[in-house]
């Protein structure tokens, strides 16, 4: 269980890099298209017993919200899900639109959690991650159950009815 959700601040900003070395492959995440570093996101930590757990970034503009990245160090507490929770409650406490964010095609996981948690499958980018890896190298060609990493997938929450 999330004891504390707290606003992501200057002082994190060596562990959030760590964190993007070690789960995204490098010190930045592409996402839909742009260049995301961690000096240049908003986010939250998720903290229990003054241990960091979990961190959600995300980029604000032209009145929408990028979700960029989500990652939970203790898989099925309830972390993403408070996290989510959070960024959901920021949007709509600043009035944006929606809120979108780009996986690939073999994040099973993330198209499971971000479906059961309001999100809309919009766009598929035929061959997202192959153009990805002429700027990110790293980025790995075979994903989760062994599937080839190749494309990414548009989902979408509306913020307004």
């Amino acid at each position: 269980m999330v004891q504390k959700l707290r606003k992501t601040n200057p002082s994190d900003l060596e562990w959030i890099r760590n964190l993007f070395i070690a789960e995204w492959a490098g010190d930045f995440i592409i996402g839909a298209g742009k260049i995301h570093r961690p000096e240049n996101l908003e986010g939250f930590i998720a903290e229990e017993n003054g241990e960091k757990v979990g961190l959600i970034t995300f980029d604000v503009r032209n009145n929408k919200m990028e979700l960029v990245s989500i990652n939970s160090l203790k898989p099925g507490k309830g972390i993403g899900t408070a996290l989510l929770n959070e960024v959901i409650k920021t949007a709509r406490e600043r009035r944006l639109k929606k809120i979108f964010l780009v996986t690939t095609n073999d994040n099973l996981t993330a198209l499971r959690f971000y479906q059961k948690n309001g999100f809309r499958m919009v766009k598929i980018y035929p061959n997202a991650i192959d153009d990805a890896r002429k700027t990110k190298p790293k980025i790995p060609e075979i994903g989760e159950d062994g599937i080839p990493m190749k494309d990414a997938i548009g989902l979408e929450y509306l913020l307004t009815k």
